[in-house]
């Protein structure tokens, strides 16, 4: 792990350590704050210019003004921590290792939106992270600081631990919202958005498990103190789950807007002997692909859709000179196709015929036909679906064929 910044990764807090352990190297003191100003924590979100971090990068305060905002009854928010996507592994550590400061943010979140109810969604292919966060939950219910929301929040607050479906379409905001009903975890059309119609028809806050952990952080030092955490006018830090073919693969808490140069040549050691970097996979394998001419990116939200990607859960999977593109892309597209809900046709066939097609070309069975089959798919099947998983398939397929055509047209027989 890396020691540069350790503003979420906490060395002194580990697995199953008590609240008081927690609340004793300055948990709680982002609580306290917010329920003593509940109106000013929305602001203070906002001027720290915290955004979600599982995925699009969302201005988090814009998730949470409209659940503040709604009539008194019962409101959500939902931790989400269903993280199932290849590369991709910051929650369940945050999840093992500070169970407190995850649960601190929820509940400061709730404080904020006035909401009566905090769901802890988890995968259940996580089994050290769920006993992590129900010990805690169980130490939070019984402390006065957890008593006191009730106060503020104009009722009995609950706070569970749910666990997920293990199903990789469960992380999707609208079927964690089924899921946490009690339904299959099928996505749903929006709008109406969880904010306006969630959990139950109640106004929802969805967040990444991550997201949260950072809020305590913000309310106990300030926005302008998180800000100043990031480079070149990024805001605070992010969790780089960094793998592939480097020597030192691994989870490093970094300022937004390192450099992917230094993530990789730097923190991560460099690339595995004798290899040269090729192509690095952003925020999972669903995103545009960067090559070595954008080494120099900062990695945050902003500049890394400047080169036409996302930064997503900020997972970066390298791949050296020497790996086929076109096998890593046949089998993250296989990924799609099987976690499919079916709920979408163009969506169950789509990803279904991208993976034949992908599987004939890698094996040296395709012709140029389906090379040109692959295209046409891509271009039909972009937006089909009432969620983004064939979106995702697309642009990884799309991008590869743009950057690595050559790749392709050398396994082509006809």
């Amino acid at each position: 792990m890396d020691k540069l910044n350790q503003v979420l990764l906490r060395d002194e807090i580990r697995v199953g350590a008590a609240l008081a352990a927690w609340l004793a190297h300055g948990g709680g003191e982002g609580l306290a704050k917010a329920l003593q100003a509940p109106d000013a924590v929305i602001g203070a979100i906002e001027q720290a210019d915290l955004r979600g971090m599982g995925g699009a990068g969302f201005a988090t305060h814009r998730k949470w003004t409209p659940v503040a905002d709604a009539p008194p009854g019962d409101k959500y928010i939902v931790c989400n921590g269903n993280e199932d996507e290849p590369g991709t592994f910051k929650d369940r550590f945050l999840l093992e290792h500070t169970p407190h400061q995850v649960i601190e943010g929820a509940l400061i979140a709730a404080v904020a939106t006035r909401a009566n109810h905090v769901v802890l969604y988890v995968n259940p292919h996580q089994p050290a992270a769920l006993a992590a966060l129900g010990q805690a939950v169980q130490q939070w219910q019984g402390h006065p600081l957890f008593a006191a929301i009730g106060q503020r929040v104009g009722g009995a607050v609950s706070l569970r631990v749910v666990p997920s479906s293990g199903l990789y379409i469960g992380g999707e905001e609208t079927a964690v919202i089924a899921s946490v009903e009690g339904s299959f975890p099928f996505p749903r059309r929006k709008p109406p958005f969880p904010a306006q119609q969630g959990v139950h028809g109640a106004p929802t806050v969805v967040n990444n498990t991550e997201t949260l952990a950072h809020v305590p952080g913000i309310l106990r030092h300030g926005a302008a103190w998180y800000r100043g955490l990031g480079i070149s006018g990024a805001a605070g830090t992010k969790l780089y789950s960094l793998s592939g073919d480097v020597l030192r693969p691994g989870l490093f808490e970094l300022p937004m807007g390192t450099s992917l140069q230094s993530l990789v040549f730097e923190h991560g050691g460099g690339m595995l002997q004798g290899k040269e970097f090729k192509a690095v996979f952003t925020g999972g394998p669903s995103n545009t692909l960067l090559t070595k001419r954008d080494l120099d990116v900062a990695l945050d939200f902003d500049s890394v859709r400047q080169r036409e990607s996302r930064l997503g859960t900020g997972a970066m999977i390298v791949v050296s000179e020497g790996t086929s593109i076109v096998r890593k892309v046949a089998e993250y597209v296989s990924f799609f196709a099987q976690g499919s809900c079916g709920q979408c046709p163009p969506c169950k066939g789509g990803t279904f015929q991208l993976m034949r097609l992908l599987n004939r070309i890698d094996t040296g069975r395709g012709v140029r036909a389906d090379m040109e089959a692959l295209e046409n798919l891509c271009r039909i099947a972009r937006g089909s679906g009432r969620c983004g998983l064939i979106d995702g398939a697309v642009t990884v397929v799309e991008s590869s064929v743009h950057q690595f055509r050559a790749e392709y047209e050398a396994l082509l027989t006809a």
